[in-house]
């Protein structure tokens, strides 16, 4: 007679840690994302001694942590474990410039995934960085910062096809919709900076 299958129970500890290397996205760790889900609360309990809060987008598929604000915790003071790092100026623009394209693409109700070649994302970014006489050499940098946003977690290089890129739902953390409702003035005042620097 055949032995039945063991039926594997979520558990708590995989999707910590799973979180806590990174974002979890549901298309990329199903069992974990599975298991957070059926989890959430009980990690958000956890997570919650040690200072994070638990974000979890269901309809986007993505879930990451965050340090919980002094304000919102009426425990004792707990030392950082994120630590929060300031993005340079052509980094903080690339990501605006992608989130921007994620908008474009919801807003027209088309295809869900935003795929960009990257010669598509040196041209967004071209227009808002000093003129260079060597053209390469700007590429070049371009590409350092394509690779910055990329280890950043807001790109994935497609596996296929190595200069085409995904757009990263999680941009939508950092560049929020507030921040984002202003953005041309942003890309206006990148642009200034771009011409006076």
């Amino acid at each position: 007679m055949p032995m039945a299958q063991k039926e594997t129970l979520p558990q708590l500890g995989p999707v910590v840690v799973k979180l806590m290397q990174g974002v979890v996205y549901r298309d990329q760790h199903e069992a974990v994302w599975r298991d957070l889900i059926s989890l959430q609360v009980q990690a958000i309990d956890y997570l919650r001694v040690i200072g994070l809060t638990l974000e979890v987008d269901e309809a986007e598929g993505f879930a990451y942590l965050r340090q919980v604000d002094p304000d919102e915790s009426v425990e004792i003071t707990i030392p950082k474990l994120i630590q929060r790092r300031p993005l340079s100026y052509p980094v903080s623009l690339l990501c605006v410039l992608l989130r921007k394209k994620l908008v474009e693409a919801d807003a027209g109700g088309g295809e869900v995934r935003v795929v960009l070649s990257r010669d598509q994302i040196v041209e967004m970014m071209r227009v808002f960085l000093p003129n260079q006489a060597n053209e390469a050499k700007l590429i070049d940098k371009i590409g350092t910062y394509i690779n910055k946003v990329v280890e950043l977690g807001f790109l994935r290089k497609h596996q296929k096809e190595p200069n085409v890129y995904e757009v990263r739902r999680i941009i939508k953390a950092l560049v929020d919709a507030d921040w984002l409702s202003d953005v041309d003035e942003k890309l206006r005042l990148y642009h200034e900076y771009t011409i006076n620097h």
